[in-house]
């Protein structure tokens, strides 16, 4: 697997390649892609050969991502990716895609009747219609790409609460909205088949990252997936080795 490590200036040195999942060339795009799973994602597609398209919005973000340097990974700052003319705009300037991996997303938790439906909507906007309107555009630059695989590969990031909706006690909008990606995924993947383009997502249980680290110091991480290993799991859903699995949530809970 490929590994990064992070000089003094945030530059990532890239160590051995893996081409065993058949990216070598492929077009990818990684909505969410300077993000603690969006990283992990990239880098384990670079590592198989991908090139790699990331829309960013938080500038921020940008400047703190390691991999921004490396030759296959083309960062396009300020695309609003809950604006339908943004994303609309920006895949229209992409290559042809093999993949489209929809990281992108926010997390919000309130008691219901405190939740304003300004808090409801933003869920919904950052979660569901960022994927709904990321896969539209994907279909849209997916074709048979000459000397390479046939179809195409979309994957969308749900959430444990999505599957099992009790879990979402205290974060109603957020289970709704990853309730939402996990029923378009299904549909979508059944309209797609005949197109050989795959549709699925992960549910992740909570993921090992430093924001949710902070947010709960006295929880047992250990138990927490972790980032690089769900990136293995996006890895092979989206890839050309992946030939049975479609329309489906495929569960990334570790031991959680």
């Amino acid at each position: 697997m490929l590994s990064a490590t992070v000089g003094r200036k945030g530059t990532a040195h890239l160590k051995a390649k893996d081409m065993s999942l058949e990216y070598q060339g492929l077009n990818v795009v990684v909505s969410g892609g300077t993000g603690a799973l969006g990283s992990a994602v990239v880098e384990r597609l670079l590592g198989a050969g991908a090139i790699c398209h990331i829309p960013c919005f938080d500038p921020a973000e940008a400047e703190a991502f390691p991999l921004a340097d490396q030759p296959n990974v083309h960062l396009r700052l300020s695309v609003d990716l809950s604006d339908e003319s943004a994303v609309t705009e920006y895949y229209q300037g992409l290559p042809d895609l093999w993949a489209s991996i929809h990281c992108a997303g926010g997390f919000d938790m309130s008691a219901f009747e405190s939740t304003s439906l300004a808090a409801y909507q933003r869920m919904m906007s950052m979660n569901a219609t960022t994927a709904f309107l990321c896969c539209r555009e994907a279909i849209c630059k997916m074709s048979d790409q000459p000397g390479g695989p046939a179809g195409g590969r979309l994957v969308n990031i749900a959430s444990r609460p999505a599957l099992e909706p009790r879990a979402g006690n205290g974060m109603v909008p957020y289970t709704m909205s990853k309730a939402a990606v996990a029923a378009m995924t299904a549909a979508l993947g059944e309209e797609l088949a005949s197109r050989q383009i795959w549709v699925n997502a992960i549910a992740p249980s909570i993921i090992d990252t430093p924001a949710n680290r902070r947010a709960m110091p006295d929880a047992d991480y250990a138990t927490w997936p972790k980032v690089e290993a769900i990136a293995e799991t996006v890895a092979f859903l989206a890839s050309p080795r992946n030939r049975t699995t479609r329309s489906s949530v495929v569960t990334t809970y570790g031991q959680g």
